[in-house]
């Protein structure tokens, strides 16, 4: 016979016959209570039991009152009538358990902002004196870790909304977003680049080489899976970082090298190299933290292990100084103020008991600054590698922001090392007038030809200028190429978009908008194809980057040992366009007209082979340049790129444009970044072979200096 205890039955005297079968039925659900005031029943109708089932979100009976978390809460977190009530504010839905941070051993469960997180290392550590970009698409964290700024679209931005399938972020009804398996495109780069198994030895200690070819690898694959999302119909770096999502990517498949953590200088990073974004900084092991300030290392010095760090990320989250280039005073992590408006003390630990140990041990440290991003509107950060420093001293004072604690702590850079925060100062100081460019022979070498000026610089003999030349912008020629079928022009009014099936030039492209709106070449193809004269679209159309002349502002100088050269005052990314080879296209055949006297210096050929660099692969099947019939004379007229030298490991790269009208094709050479490009670094490309068939013509020695050096050049 079956027996169970009902809600109301009265549980029997004395002992129980465990023999017996129960039915014990299975407890579903919780359901809260609510004490009554005054001892009485929460019910309209006065119930004998003191205590009543009501549903968390209501409706409440008089004398009852939702409770936490089921409320909203204001700014104290409890509404001061009710703080010595039951009531606790107006009810909202439910808060997810994983809502809530796990409470740490000091108490702190809320989020750490600003201070720099007490993680030494790691992928999900905060820092808020960090700046992570996206550009296209990057992001950056200017003391606040949630307030992302997309340094290509120049929106400020927080955590992004997750929205539900079918239903926009402003709640409009959307298409679903087609998911895009991109690790055939990654493995294509891996093993273009021969990434795909790299040797443990090379993975803890790296090289020049290997860390160029992990970057490039990055920055082509971070371009185009933007360039993909975008045609999907995603807000530039809105909510998929590709920045994040491509390290992450290399990390796993084992493209990452100097794993091994190390006081001093980094293998293959030298002074003055610059990185867009933070996981670049991770991938070459020059800090490994993706977000937190200060990177430390545990060493064993007398019995105990203790930390000392080894490098630093100042990017003006805190109230770091450090305006004159060989000083900088630096701020702790941790504390400060948080988002929830709570001030705490730092504490000496982690990373601020690290640089208080590196102080007494004297060891070196590797420091990389955050500067702005001027090319961008002042939108996100560029880190530069400024080289290593020493911690000369350390104190504790009260922080600006409140009354709570903070440290700092005072580094001197170590002498004898190249510029770069101070060359950075410098190209600073030269724009804005308030220091005087040392060498300078002519302010403006294009006449105004450009949207910015263009000095000749010679700082190193007593030459007074090139040979005479016409300054042109562009390229003049006598006849174009002929189509048999007419082109249309697009009706883009506004600017050709990402996703435009309409328009005919996003079409010729493939169906993507080749460039970003900082002028960024997202993928290498044969051919790209920009919108022409008989387009309907404005000249800021970002199908129109290699119309409006150099975005930099570039400098012709005088080198020690191959003539004149080209340069430029402000950094440039991978991808950046420089600028287009202007002067008169010519026949093939006049080509030889130059041979003979060794005056082809100002001669760019197209027809040429070029070394395919396996960084510039075609999506499409077309992996190598094919030649085309174009040839530049820029001996008479021609613009800054008739400067650049040639170098057999070159850090731009030439891509043929494509511009139509109705029946008529013109071709146009235009350079852009093979990878981040530093200020004041010479500007050079592959000036190409001679085909067999032209093998008579006259070698000329090179001297690139280069590790790929191969000893000529036509």
């Amino acid at each position: 016979m079956e027996q169970g205890f009902g809600s109301d039955s009265v549980p029997p005297a004395g002992p129980i016959d465990k023999s017996k079968v129960l039915d014990v039925k299975p407890l579903r659900c919780l359901v809260p209570v609510f004490p009554s005031p005054n001892g009485m029943a929460s019910g309209t109708t006065p119930q004998p039991s003191p205590f009543v089932c009501v549903p968390p979100s209501g409706p409440f009976p008089p004398g009852v009152s939702p409770f936490y978390p089921f409320l909203s809460p204001n700014e104290s977190g409890r509404s001061a009538e009710n703080q010595d009530g039951l009531g606790f504010g107006t009810p909202i839905s439910p808060v997810p358990l994983n809502s809530f941070r796990t409470p740490t051993a000091n108490g702190d469960t809320g989020p750490r902002r600003p201070g720099r997180p007490r993680a030494s290392n790691g992928l999900a550590a905060e820092d808020d004196d960090s700046q992570n970009h996206s550009d296209q698409f990057g992001s950056g964290y200017s003391g606040h870790a949630n307030d992302v700024e997309d340094t290509s679209t120049g929106k400020k931005r927080g955590r992004p909304r997750k929205t539900r399938l079918g239903q926009s972020s402003s709640g409009n009804p959307a298409t679903p977003p087609i998911e895009v398996d991109v690790d055939p495109l990654l493995n294509q780069l891996l093993a273009s680049f021969k990434l795909v198994e790299i040797d443990q030895v090379k993975k803890a200690d790296g090289d020049k080489e290997l860390s160029g070819r992990i970057l490039l690898v990055y920055d082509l694959f971070r371009r185009r899976m933007t360039q993909i999302e975008e045609r999907r119909g995603e807000t530039p770096g809105s909510a998929r970082r590709p920045d994040l999502k491509g390290a992450n990517l290399l990390m796993t498949r084992g493209a990452r090298t100097n794993q091994t953590k190390r006081i001093g200088n980094v293998p293959g990073v030298e002074v003055g190299d610059i990185f867009f974004f933070r996981m670049e900084l991770c991938l070459v092991g020059l800090h490994a933290p993706s977000m937190a300030g200060i990177d430390y290392m545990s060493v064993r010095l007398t019995g105990d292990e203790e930390p000392i760090a080894v490098s630093i990320v100042s990017s003006g989250g805190y109230d770091d100084e450090g305006d004159d280039g060989e000083v900088l005073i630096y701020t702790g992590q941790g504390g400060v103020q948080r988002r929830d408006g709570q001030m705490f003390d730092q504490k000496l630990e982690r990373g601020n008991l690290a640089l208080e140990k590196s102080m007494h041990r004297g060891n070196e440290v590797r420091v990389i600054r955050g500067v702005v991003d001027v090319q961008n509107g002042g939108r996100g950060k560029i880190y530069m590698y400024d080289g290593l420093y020493r911690v000369q001293e350390s104190w504790a004072e009260k922080s600006k922001l409140g009354n709570c604690s903070i440290f700092r702590y005072k580094l001197i850079r170590v002498p004898g090392q190249p510029e770069a925060f101070t060359l950075w100062k410098s190209v600073q100081q030269w724009r804005e007038g308030t220091a005087t460019r040392v060498g300078v022979i002519l302010p403006d070498l294009t006449s105004g030809a450009e949207s910015q000026p263009v000095c000749l610089v010679n700082d190193v003999d007593d030459e007074k200028g090139p040979a005479y030349f016409t300054y042109i912008p562009s390229l003049k020629y006598s006849k174009p190429f002929m189509k048999s079928n007419p082109s249309v022009g697009c009706q883009c009014l506004g600017g050709c978009q990402p996703g435009g099936t309409s328009c005919p030039c996003i079409q010729k492209n493939g169906g993507y908008l080749p460039f970003n709106p900082l002028g960024v070449l997202m993928s290498y193809k044969t051919l790209v194809h920009e919108c022409g004269s008989a387009c309907s679209c404005p000249p800021n159309c970002r199908n129109r980057i290699t119309q409006a002349g150099p975005k930099a502002r570039v400098e012709v100088f005088k080198t020690k040992n191959r003539g004149w050269g080209l340069r430029s005052w402000d950094p440039i990314r991978g991808g950046g366009f420089v600028c287009e080879y202007a002067g008169e296209v010519i026949e093939e055949s006049r080509v030889g007209e130059f041979g003979n006297d060794g005056d082809d210096d100002y001669i760019f050929d197209a027809t040429r082979m070029y070394e395919p660099l396996e960084a510039v692969r075609d999506y499409n099947d077309e992996s190598k340049k094919v030649p085309y019939p174009l040839v530049i004379s820029a001996k008479k007229g021609g613009n800054v790129a008739r400067f650049m030298n040639h170098s057999c490991s070159p850090n731009v790269y030439w891509q043929l444009v494509v511009r139509e009208i109705n029946n008529e094709t013109f071709y146009h050479v235009a350079f852009f970044a093979i990878r981040h490009i530093p200020p004041m670094q010479e500007l050079t490309f592959d000036y190409g072979m001679v085909p067999p068939d032209k093998a008579d013509r006259r070698r000329k020695k090179c001297l690139c200096g280069s590790l790929n050096c191969r000893g000529y050049f036509y």
